[in-house]
């Protein structure tokens, strides 16, 4: 049963559904690659943005237009705007749609691979992730390709073509994908299991075997952090940072490892939400400082 809550704003309720805040944060690491990769086109930047915000924010609705019975069963999801009929299958449909087409063109103008690589995401996420979530735990594997997108974006948008770089960028935010998502699924695992998700890496749920595989992939981040530093493309800034970030991330997970506790879980969980922007961020600035004339 839902509580029952004044109805907001359409524009609010609009936002809520396609989570355009996290919509935008989202995008966040599409600029962080796209400057990595040289792009200087504040025309470009703005495309990106946009593009990548709407094409995001079409995800995210569809995912609840996938979901809205499920949502109902869910403390976190209960109030979401379908689920408390604020609109209607019908407009929330059009929303996405308009969002969809509007966003693939603003990345279209960029270039044909930026458009075609946000719909493979949106694709992936949408008839993939979802509907897998309720079948097996490999869902994770799956949501964490479209996860790490945005950066790869970002380095298309600006090269216009595929390679190491924007491979490397791609593959990071891939790996971070498993400790930061875990974190949740640990934390809303009573709430996930009430709409059939079982999302935690072990069948043994919160336990020390999940929490294991968690601190091993956080783990994993350190060297794999480093390789803008291995090849040359940063300078020892990166290093410091990758190093410091990392072992301090490994941390937070290896208190999960031995506690075992929700409480280390929540703590692991926001601190995955800054390590990734702050790790982004100083490969750009780095990079720039790295390639000054000295």
């Amino acid at each position: 049963m839902n509580i029952s809550l004044e109805k907001p704003s359409t524009l609010k309720i609009y936002l809520v559904f396609t989570k355009f805040r996290l919509s935008f944060l989202v995008i966040l690491s599409a600029l962080s690659g796209y400057l990595f990769a040289g792009g200087k086109d504040w025309v470009e930047i703005t495309y990106l943005m946009l593009g990548g915000t709407l094409v995001t924010a079409a995800s995210n609705g569809a995912n609840q237009i996938w979901e809205k019975d499920i949502d109902k069963l869910m403390k976190r999801t209960a109030n979401r705007p379908l689920p408390m009929a604020w609109i209607s299958v019908k407009e929330a449909l059009l929303i996405c749609i308009l969002s969809l087409l509007l966003g693939s063109y603003l990345l279209y103008l960029i270039n044909l691979k930026s458009a075609l690589l946000g719909l493979g995401a949106f694709v992936l996420y949408v008839f993939a992730y979802t509907p897998l979530k309720q079948i097996t735990p490999w869902a994770v594997f799956v949501g964490a390709i479209p996860g790490a997108v945005p950066p790869l974006l970002g380095a298309i948008a600006a090269t216009d073509k595929f390679g190491l770089l924007p491979g490397i960028l791609f593959f990071v935010q891939f790996t971070w994908q498993f400790p930061h998502f875990w974190a949740i699924a640990w934390v809303l695992h009573e709430d996930y299991q009430k709409a059939g998700f079982f999302l935690l890496p072990s069948s043994s749920g919160k336990s020390r075997n999940s929490a294991f595989q968690i601190a091993s992939y956080s783990l994993a981040l350190i060297p794999f952090s480093l390789a803008p530093w291995l090849l040359g493309w940063t300078g020892s800034l990166s290093l410091i940072v990758a190093s410091v970030l990392g072992a301090a991330f490994f941390v937070f997970a290896y208190r999960l490892f031995i506690s075992c506790e929700d409480k280390d879980a929540r703590k692991l969980m926001f601190a995955s939400f800054l390590y990734l922007p702050l790790i982004q961020f100083t490969y750009v600035i780095d990079k720039i400082d790295f390639v000054l004339p000295k």
